[in-house]
């Protein structure tokens, strides 16, 4: 007989007899048949006396413990299931967004690239001397221009996409000990090869003023600036656009700049229409001609009450932006009823030559019976990058140049190395107006490192001047030379 049978056995007897009141019974085995009798008889092995046993009450505080371990056991399964999923929707989570350092700065990117983020700027710390200024007067007072150093762009900017068609640009300027608004702007690109803008920016016209200072040739922008940048620069305004692979065409409609009422507190803010078109004819990596027309006109402010303030503008142009030296300058010319201007851009990219100029005219419509005027600007410039590289052109503007090998020591490569010159010229003498006219010659070395940082070396040789705001002491015109340089970082 096996052990499990008679186990099954026993268990059977016992279960029934649970119900009579015996608390204890005596179990026989026939020795053959191998039954099992509850009394003494023939052939019989006692098997020994079984007791019928309740429940303890030890038993039973034990088997509810062992139910709240169980139940606790669970609840902390539950809990590590939830910990599981929430590590697991993290992951999925860091898995869509991608982070990358690198020569633009911090980028941040969805994984369905619908949403984008970026922060850069860009440091340019600049030293300037000028010769020449020791015998200088202005209006009867001896005046010289300031040399040193200074941090021309100290800039943070912050760009990004939301759900793919809209684009925003933050960027601030803290250089000169403040903080300016530079650009502030949200654009619209949902439409094929067009933007929408709304928001502080650059106003179409230009080449030389559309281009970043982070990629300009030269330190400081002509003296074609003179008329520009207090007419065409950026200002708060609507802008339309069309980037073709060949041409671009933009047209905006603008208030003033982001400082609040720059004309006078208790005035209207002016306005203005401006529109600039580019065409490429050749348009390869290395061979290029670029051709460009702009048009602008402003109205100064809208305040033509009696008691109301006049309009006014002022052109002038310095030597350097630390010198406070401006040879030649209008003064505030007012009761100005309209600005007109038109600019003209042409451009040819061969390898590492390129070669171009800009055009200016400027017309000023007066009121209360003053005269017109009319100014200009232009400028003519080449460049030839010593290492073999091209300037890089897209949508109507050049970049700077990208060096094939970066500086390095160790490996032996001394980067790019690009050599340019410019002739510029500004005439602001018109009629009663007497700003004078001057040319000025400007020899640049620059040396690119890599695609973030850059030297540059300027030399400034002023030209001919004719009724210059500034003379020598003796009635003379300025001789003056400036030389500047410059160390750039710009992510």
């Amino acid at each position: 007989m096996k052990l499990s049978k008679l186990g099954l056995a026993v268990a059977s007897i016992i279960g029934a007899s649970i119900g009579t009141d015996a608390m204890a019974l005596d179990l026989y085995v026939d020795s053959k048949t191998q039954q099992i009798f509850a009394e003494p008889g023939k052939g019989r092995v006692k098997l020994g006396s079984f007791e019928r046993v309740e429940d303890s009450t030890s038993e039973k505080a034990a088997l509810e413990a062992q139910k709240a371990e169980i139940e606790q056991i669970k609840e902390d399964l539950a809990l590590k299931n939830n910990e599981l999923k929430a590590l697991d929707e993290h992951v999925k989570a860091t898995e869509e967004v991608k982070v990358k350092m690198g020569q633009k700065g911090v980028e941040f990117e969805s994984k369905d690239k619908d949403f984008k983020f970026r922060m850069g700027g860009r440091i340019h710390a600049d030293a300037s001397y000028t010769s020449g200024d020791d015998n200088l007067a202005e209006d009867g007072d001896r005046i010289e221009a300031n040399d040193g150093t200074e941090v021309r762009r100290a800039r943070i900017e912050m760009l990004g996409t939301f759900y793919k068609d809209w684009d925003f640009k933050s960027q601030w300027d803290f250089a000169d000990n403040k903080v300016s608004t530079k650009d502030l702007f949200i654009q619209y690109t949902g439409l094929k090869d067009m933007e929408i803008t709304a928001g502080q920016q650059k106003q179409a016209f230009s080449r030389e003023l559309q281009e970043s200072s982070n990629d300009m040739m030269f330190m400081e922008r002509s003296l074609m600036n003179a008329l520009n940048e207090p007419t065409v620069d950026r200002a708060i305004g609507l802008n339309v656009g069309s980037f073709q692979n060949d041409w671009t065409g933009q047209v905006g409609i603008y208030g003033e700049t982001v400082d609040p009422n720059a004309q006078n507190d208790k005035a209207d803010e002016g306005w203005a229409i401006n529109t600039r078109w580019t065409y490429a004819p050749i348009n390869e990596k290395t061979k290029l001609i670029h051709l460009g027309i702009a048009g602008n006109y402003r109205d100064p402010n809208a305040a033509d009450a009696v008691q109301g303030p006049t309009s006014s503008l002022r052109l002038r142009s310095e030597t350097s932006h630390m010198s406070n030296l401006h040879l030649i300058d209008t003064g505030s010319i007012s009761n100005i009823d309209a600005i007109k201007m038109v600019g003209l851009e042409a451009n040819g990219l061969y390898g590492p030559f390129t070669l171009g100029g800009e055009y200016t005219q400027m017309w000023l419509e007066r009121k209360n019976g003053n005269d017109d005027a009319e100014f200009n600007g232009w400028y003519t410039e080449a460049s030839y990058t010593l290492t073999g590289e091209s300037r890089k052109y897209k949508k109507g503007k050049f970049y700077k140049v990208e060096p094939k090998s970066n500086f390095s020591l160790k490996n032996g490569t001394w980067g790019a190395w690009e050599l340019a010159a410019r002739y510029s010229e500004a005439d602001l003498n018109s009629g009663v107006v007497k700003g004078g006219q001057m040319s000025l010659l400007t020899v640049a070395l620059n040396w690119y490192m890599n695609n973030n940082i850059r030297f540059m070396a300027n030399y400034n040789k002023t030209l001919d001047m004719n009724n210059p705001k500034v003379t020598t002491t003796d009635g003379g015109e300025p001789n003056v030379d400036t030389f500047m340089l410059r160390g750039q970082l710009a992510f």
